[in-house]
């Protein structure tokens, strides 16, 4: 039998939820919580739960606090936040802190009991709504893929100095070059990024990770 805890200041909410657990084929008991504090409390060695249910808009300590002291007392327990809340930092928040899934409450009774036999399991679930946005979180911290103009290395070398501010005189003398030679590196670097100023070349190296 595995131990489930809620943890809700909703009386309403946890108490139903606890009855539709207790009414289906998983072999669950529930204990039910107001607080983080309150189930933290509860929490000793020998009678960890399986799984947490948790939300994060509590009274007292928040849920996002809760979930890394949930961890460092019982690793093994599953957390799995049950909100409300789709906003981008409460879900980033959730799972840095070590959050094993996110739902919503909005899922469905089935819904809910299969994402809680998935955790059970070792499962990580989450609503549809919020695995995409998990996915789109994490491809915007992916690194860009630097742009390829044909620059050479030489090229490359003055875009970098013009990009750190360095004007056509200092970049001679960094690069041990005459200042003729350096005018003809800025127009070609100026056709190949299909730009025809500095401040142009210098925004279109930013933003697209020349250099």
């Amino acid at each position: 039998m595995n131990t489930v805890w809620i943890v809700d200041d909703h009386r309403a909410f946890r108490n139903t939820l606890a009855r539709l657990l207790g009414g289906s084929k998983l072999p669950v008991e529930t204990r039910l919580f107001a607080s983080c504090e309150e189930a933290l409390s509860a929490l000793v060695p020998g009678a960890e739960p399986a799984l947490v249910l948790l939300d994060i808009g509590l009274r007292g300590m928040s849920g996002l606090v809760g979930i890394p002291l949930f961890k460092a007392r019982s690793a093994a327990t599953s957390i799995v936040v049950l909100t409300v809340f789709e906003d981008d930092d409460k879900l980033f928040s959730a799972i840095c802190s070590g959050a094993n899934g996110y739902l919503l409450k909005t899922q469905s009774a089935e819904e809910l009991l299969q994402c809680v036999q998935s955790a059970l399991e070792g499962g990580a679930p989450m609503s549809p709504k919020i695995a995409r946005r998990v996915l789109e979180m994490f491809a915007n911290l992916a690194p860009k893929k630097q742009a390829d103009y044909g620059l050479s290395a030489r090229e490359a070398e003055v875009l970098q100095c013009i990009v750190d501010g360095l004007l056509k005189k200092q970049i001679a003398e960094h690069l041990q070059l005459s200042a003729h030679t350096v005018d003809s590196y800025l127009r070609r670097i100026y056709e190949k990024l299909h730009v025809n100023s500095r401040s142009s070349a210098v925004s279109k190296a930013i933003k697209e990770n020349i250099v």
